[in-house]
């Protein structure tokens, strides 16, 4: 990623896994249509509409931040706005189904989003999936032996160590 480049880092609250994700996010609630694309693609809601969108798109990501951990990353592909039922403004992200692990990196809790430079985010494990991922959709199948097989806890505490 050049070093322009802008992602977006947000809490996947709730969700214990990187497959938990990829199925949550394949749900007809957490999926829209948008115009250029065959499929409904994955979907986060979020208040805020970022500023700086123009530096986001194309070509930033969502890292999304499990148990204290920055796990896993989705390229943005459109962000909208949207009216909720409720009459108030929203912003819908769009992003790529595919889930692309990163390199385990502890981060604390924050609320809604924040900007990620692309010099500050954590690298990719592998490059992204380029065949058929029929055995588990949606997630980057590359490295699937090595950091998905540790438990959580002991990824964080390696993380926090430094490994």
């Amino acid at each position: 990623m050049s070093g322009t480049m802008l992602n977006l880092i947000k809490l996947a609250v709730g969700v214990s896994s990187l497959e938990d994700l990829a199925f949550r996010q394949a749900q007809p609630d957490n999926t829209r249509s948008l115009p250029g694309h065959t499929t409904p693609l994955p979907v986060v809601h979020t208040r805020s509409f970022p500023r700086r969108k123009d530096e986001i798109l194309p070509g930033g990501s969502l890292y999304r931040v499990m148990s204290g951990l920055i796990l896993c990353r989705q390229e943005i592909l459109a962000i909208e706005t949207i009216t909720r039922t409720d009459g108030t403004s929203g912003t819908l992200l769009f992003l790529s189904p595919t889930i692309i692990r990163v390199q385990a990196c502890p981060m604390r809790p924050f609320q809604g989003w924040r900007y990620l430079a692309a010099p500050d985010s954590p690298p990719d494990l592998a490059a992204p999936e380029t065949a058929s991922q029929a055995e588990r959709p949606g997630i980057d199948t590359h490295r699937q032996a090595e950091p998905d097989a540790l438990p959580l806890p002991l990824l964080r505490e390696l993380a926090l160590l430094g490994l």
